[in-house]
C-alpha cells in the first residue's frame, strides 16, 4: 500500500515543504529512504522503527521503501522522522490516509516515542502558512514559537501515541496558544550611571542607537570603550512585531537554545577574534547556516579587539554593511539570510594599546601602528558611520557622581526613532531628478531630487527604518543641506579627501542629530558634530 505525509527541512532560514511516501511490498525485511537524505535523515529508519514498537505497534516484516520529495532537494535534520513514521502506520494500515490530508507534520522521535523537539520551529510554521496546511502538528516544546505566527492552527503532541490519539479522534488536542515571552531573567543590562565622563563616547552611542549606526571606540586598554559597549542594548527600543518575527526564525535555527516564544529584546552578539568567515556571515557544508551576522539581524555586533580579527572575516561584513542581507552561492541554489544590524566595534590605537596615553608612553614605531591599523580596510572603515577616539578618564572624573542612567538615554532615542518612523511612513514619493557634480565638487542631495521611500531593504519583512537604512536616493528627501551646512560639507569633503559614500553616512548622522535635538532642518551645526565623528578620515594624496 502507498502512503503520503506532508512534512518538512530546513532551507536557509526557511522551511521547504517535503511530500514523504511510503510503500510496502512484499520481498526482503528492511526500510530504504531514498531522496538525497543526509545522515540525520537515514538514521531515522532505527528511530522510528523503534518508537513505532515501543508504543505497542508491531509492523509486519516487509519491505518498504520511503521516499523523499522532490528528489533533487537535500533533506537534512531531524525534522521528518513523525512524517514517516505516520505515513509507515498508514501504509500498514494501522491509519487512515485520510487524517494527515492537509496536516504537516515536524518532529524527532525518541525510541521511546516521545517527541523531541526540533530547531526552525517558525520557519515551518511560516511554511504551512504559505502551503495553506489546515494544522500544524509539531513537538510540544516548539508549539509555542510556531503559534506565535498566528497563521496555523499549531498542535504539540508529546509522544507519537498522543499523536495517534490526536489523529484517530480518541483524544483530540486543542490548537496551542502564543506563549508569552520569558520573564527578564539571568544576567541584567548595566546602566550608563555606572560611566564616569566619557562625554563625547556617550553621545556617540546614543547617536548609534537613534539612528542605527555603526560605531568605532579607539582608545587605549581600560578606558572604557567595552564598558561603554555592553550598555548599548539597554537604550534600544524593544524589537517591533514583524522585527521579533524576522529575528526569532533565525534564532530558533541556530541559536544553542531555540526560543520558546517571540524575542522582544534586540540582539546583541560578540563572537570572538578567531571567529571564521563561514562563521562571521554564514556558510558550512551542506545546506549553509547563518553566521554572526544575521544573528545580529534588527540588533548589534560588537566586535571587540578589531585589528584582531581575520581580515577574510572582516572583508565579509562589506555586503551586509552596505545591503542589509548576506547571499551564499552554492552549486545547486543560492540563500540570502538577513544582516541588517548595528556595527559596533573598539580597538587600541597602536600594537601596545598605548598611543595617545597621557600617562603611559608608547612604544610602538610608526611603522609599526601604520601596519596595526592597516588590518583594517578603508572599505571596511568607510562604512562605519562613527570613529571615535576614547581618552582614559582623570581620577577627579571617576570620583563624580553616577552618569546619566540608561532610562533617560533610552527615552530620547525612542522619541528620536519616533520621529523617524513618522517621518518615513508618511513620505510621498518624489520626482527623480538626476543632477551631476559641479567641475572640483561633491554631487550634493538637495530636497526633491531621488525617491524619499529608498530606504534599504530589511529582507525579511516589514522592518522600523532608521536613518542608518536610507539609501542614495532617500537622502536627498529626508537630508536636504542649507547653504551653510553645503559649504561645511564640500570643505570637509576636500580637506578630509571623504568618499562619496563617507559623504553619505555623514549626512545621516547629521540627520540623526537633528532628531535628538527635536529639529525638522539639518543644520550647519549638526553637519559639524557629524563630521568631527569622522577620526579614521585622511585624504589620500597622489
Amino acid at each position: 500500500m502507498l502512503a503520503r505525509a506532508t512534512a518538512a527541512t530546513p532551507w536557509g532560514i526557511d522551511a521547504r515543504p517535503v511530500q514523504v511516501e511510503v510503500d510496502v511490498r512484499f520481498g526482503l525485511p528492511g526500510v530504504q529512504i531514498v531522496g538525497l537524505p543526509d545522515a540525520a535523515v537515514r538514521e531515522s529508519r532505527e528511530r522510528v522503527q523503534a518508537a513505532i514498537r515501543n508504543c505497542g505497534v508491531e509492523l509486519p516484516h516487509r519491505a518498504v521503501v520511503v521516499n523523499l520529495a522532490p528528489a533533487d532537494l537535500r533533506k537534512a535534520g531531524n525534522h521528518l522522522d513523525l512524517a514517516i513514521a505516520l505515513a509507515l502506520l498508514v501504509a500498514h494500515e494501522f491509519l487512515q490516509q485520510e487524517v494527515l490530508a492537509g496536516r504537516l507534520l515536524a518532529g524527532e522521535l525518541a525510541l521511546d516515542g516521545t517527541l523531541r523537539p526540533v530547531r526552525g520551529a517558525l520557519a515551518i510554521a511560516d511554511l504551512a502558512r504559505r502551503e495553506d496546511a489546515t494544522e500544524l502538528l509539531l513537538p510540544r516544546a516548539n508549539a509555542g514559537e510556531a503559534a506565535a505566527l498566528e497563521a496555523v492552527p499549531t498542535v504539540g503532541v508529546a509522544s507519537l501515541a498522543e499523536a495517534l490519539a490526536h489523529l484517530r479522534g480518541e483524544a483530540t488536542l486543542s490548537p496551542a496558544g502564543v506563549a508569552e515571552p520569558p520573564a527578564a531573567g539571568g544576567e541584567a543590562i548595566p546602566d550608563l550611571a555606572d560611566v564616569r565622563g566619557q562625554e563625547t563616547a556617550r553621545r556617540t552611542l546614543e547617536i548609534a542607537a537613534a539612528g542605527g549606526h555603526n560605531l568605532l571606540f579607539i582608545g587605549p586598554p581600560g578606558c572604557g570603550k567595552t564598558m561603554l559597549a555592553r550598555r548599548l542594548p539597554g537604550i534600544l527600543p524593544p524589537l517591533g512585531r514583524h522585527e521579533a518575527v524576522a529575528v526569532t526564525k533565525i534564532h530558533s535555527l541556530v541559536a544553542e537554545t531555540p526560543p520558546s516564544s517571540l524575542l522582544r529584546e534586540r540582539p546583541f552578539r560578540s563572537p570572538h577574534p578567531g571567529t571564521s568567515t563561514a562563521g562571521m556571515v554564514g556558510g558550512g557544508a551542506g545546506v549553509p547556516r547563518p553566521g554572526e551576522a544575521s544573528m545580529a539581524h534588527c540588533g548589534v555586533l560588537f566586535l571587540d579587539e578589531l585589528p584582531e580579527f581575520r581580515r577574510d572575516a572582516l572583508e565579509s561584513l562589506r555586503q551586509p554593511l552596505e545591503e542589509g542581507r548576506v547571499t551564499i552561492v552554492r552549486s545547486r541554489a543560492a540563500f540570502t539570510f538577513p544582516a541588517r544590524f548595528a556595527l559596533l566595534a573598539a580597538m587600541n590605537p597602536c600594537p601596545c594599546g598605548f598611543l595617545g596615553d597621557p600617562r603611559r608612553e608608547c612604544t610602538c614605531p610608526p611603522p609599526a601602528v601604520e601596519r596595526y591599523r592597516g588590518r583594517i580596510s578603508g572599505p571596511l572603515l568607510d562604512r562605519i558611520d562613527l570613529q571615535v577616539e576614547v581618552a582614559p578618564v582623570g581620577l577627579s572624573e571617576l570620583s563624580r557622581g553616577p552618569g546619566e542612567p540608561t532610562a533617560a538615554v533610552a527615552a530620547r532615542v525612542t522619541e528620536a526613532r519616533e520621529r523617524q518612523r513618522r517621518r518615513f511612513g508618511v513620505a510621498e514619493p518624489a520626482k527623480r531628478r538626476v543632477r551631476r557634480p559641479a567641475r572640483g565638487g561633491l554631487r550634493l542631495l538637495e530636497a526633491g531630487d531621488g525617491n524619499p521611500r529608498g530606504t534599504a531593504s530589511m529582507g525579511a519583512g516589514p522592518i522600523s527604518a532608521v536613518n542608518a537604512t536610507l539609501g542614495p536616493e532617500a537622502l536627498a528627501e529626508h537630508c536636504p543641506l542649507d547653504a551653510a551646512g553645503r559649504r561645511l560639507l564640500d570643505t570637509a569633503y576636500e580637506r578630509l579627501g571623504l568618499s562619496a559614500r563617507a559623504v553619505h553616512r555623514v549626512l545621516k548622522v547629521a540627520r540623526t542629530i537633528a532628531d535628538l535635538a527635536a529639529a525638522d532642518q539639518i543644520g550647519a551645526a549638526h553637519v559639524a558634530e557629524a563630521i568631527q565623528y569622522r577620526t579614521l578620515d585622511r585624504k589620500v594624496e597622489p
